[in-house]
């Protein structure tokens, strides 16, 4: 079985832009430049003729991928692409506190303790099982052989370094730019990135803009 999968970031939403942090509990829209975010990679990518489209639970994804959904093209939500729940940390400001907290809880990971998650939120481990659930579904589903994943930053990063067999510690390796594509072959049981963090459509989007 061979199976292509496009996947990427949602688009921004204001709370990315202004540095605030949101994961799984926090479900917030696109802003004016997610939005474009979104059309330009859809503009861009429309001529793929995808089987599929998986997004996780929170609009945000969504909303990245509503003009794909708008052509017919099937849709199911799986809550194992919901992006890594950060706990007491979600909805709050770019503090000096916040930054603190994320640098001590990036160097334990780091450092190879998956298990470690802020109270109330989730560790890399608890995420990985999630995924894992989701991944056997898109795994168990032969007919659908090119589909588009839109999910989040932090587990998208998790997600590639299981799929590549690279240790979680590696997770930032994968830039994770809004709407930044990884594009995958799986055969064989082997999962291939045959392209890595492309943002050639955002060119695109940064053309238009000149134009105005």
């Amino acid at each position: 079985m061979r199976k292509e999968i496009y996947m990427i970031r949602h688009g921004e939403t204001e709370l990315n832009r202004l540095g605030i942090v949101q994961g799984r509990g926090v479900d917030t829209d696109l802003n004016d430049t997610g939005r474009a975010q979104a059309d330009a990679f859809f503009q861009h990518y429309q001529s793929i003729q995808f089987d599929k489209i998986y997004t996780s639970k929170l609009k945000r994804t969504h909303q990245t991928v509503a003009a794909f959904i708008a052509l017919g093209l099937p849709w199911e939500q799986l809550e194992g692409l919901d992006e890594l729940a950060w706990g007491i940390w979600e909805g709050q400001p770019n503090t000096e506190e916040a930054r603190v907290a994320f640098k001590l809880m990036m160097e334990k990971w780091q450092g190879g303790n998956y298990e470690a998650k802020f109270d109330q939120g989730e560790s890399p481990n608890d995420v990985m099982f999630r995924q894992q659930q989701a991944i056997k579904i898109i795994e168990s589903r032969p007919k659908e052989q090119r589909i588009l994943i839109c999910m989040h930053g932090r587990a998208m990063r998790l997600l590639l370094c299981w799929l590549t067999k690279k240790p979680l510690c590696e997770m930032g390796e994968f830039p994770h730019q809004n709407t930044t594509l990884y594009q995958l072959v799986y055969q064989d049981g082997q999962y291939e990135i045959i392209d890595f963090n492309n943002i050639i459509h955002l060119k695109d989007l940064n053309d238009t803009r000149g134009q105005d």
